[in-house]
């Protein structure tokens, strides 16, 4: 039987596309009311209205990185749904390709603020609001990038490794009454990854053993098994959702 989110609350970063959209529909279909954050107010009224609206999502524009963004995402969902059970930090952003020796450091401090500062920061924010009295599960959403060298999106690699360390250490601290895990896709068939396999999509599968890259549901489907009770004596990990491709080294 499908886990049951009914009566729970989340807050999903970087939802109003792709694999953050597909996390929250996902929740959304099993019961939670849901807040989903993006930059641009336009495509997060429509994520809103795909989620079946007001009753069931509400949605808060501003970057992931700001602080005042953050809390006032966090306030706004106390005030509309009461609670903040469940935190998905999705958001990420990779502004660069190149070298990681020839990273502009302004571009490397940008990755990281986004990245593995963030997700502490919405934590911290969740913790306070809710969880640290109440209880909750936390997933962070992190890359096979973080797993191996990836070359021309190194720092993005560097990054999400930091994530998947920072998951470990807020696992440790948290429990036992908040559990953090993480996720860590391969290629996903979004805007976001459009570079990677863009026209030449058979070519780029054809490495991955189930011969197919992945879409925003085949993550959803994991965020949500670890952030239900199915997964009650799961914390620190770091889930690899990647069609088998890292078994050949690649991604």
């Amino acid at each position: 039987m499908t886990h049951s989110f009914k009566g729970q609350v989340a807050l999903v970063t970087g939802a109003s596309r792709g694999i953050g959209l597909g996390i929250a529909r996902e929740l959304v279909e099993r019961g939670a009311q849901v807040c989903v954050t993006a930059r641009t107010p336009e495509p997060l009224a429509e994520a809103v209205r795909e989620l079946g609206g007001a009753e069931h999502a509400i949605a808060v524009a501003g970057k992931a990185d700001d602080p005042a963004h953050q809390q006032d995402a966090v306030a706004r969902t106390m005030e509309a749904f009461g609670r903040l059970d469940l935190l998905v930090n999705n958001t990420g952003i990779n502004p660069v390709f190149g070298p990681v020796l020839e990273t502009d450091p302004a571009a490397a401090a940008k990755i990281l603020t986004a990245n593995v500062l963030g997700p502490l920061a919405w934590t911290r924010l969740a913790h306070a609001a809710w969880m640290r009295e109440h209880g909750g599960a936390v997933v962070n959403v992190s890359s096979v990038a973080g797993l191996r060298n990836s070359p021309g999106i190194g720092m993005y690699g560097v990054s999400k490794a930091a994530l998947s360390r920072l998951t470990m250490e807020l696992a440790g601290e948290l429990g036992p009454r908040i559990r953090v895990n993480a996720v860590a896709p391969a290629v996903v068939k979004t805007r976001f990854a459009e570079a990677l396999y863009l026209d030449r999509e058979e070519e780029v599968a054809a490495a991955y053993p189930l011969k197919r890259l992945g879409v925003p549901a085949d993550v959803a489907g994991a965020v949500a098994f670890l952030l239900s009770d199915e997964a009650a004596w799961i914390t620190g990990q770091t889930l690899v959702v990647d069609g088998g491709v890292t078994l050949g080294g690649g991604f």
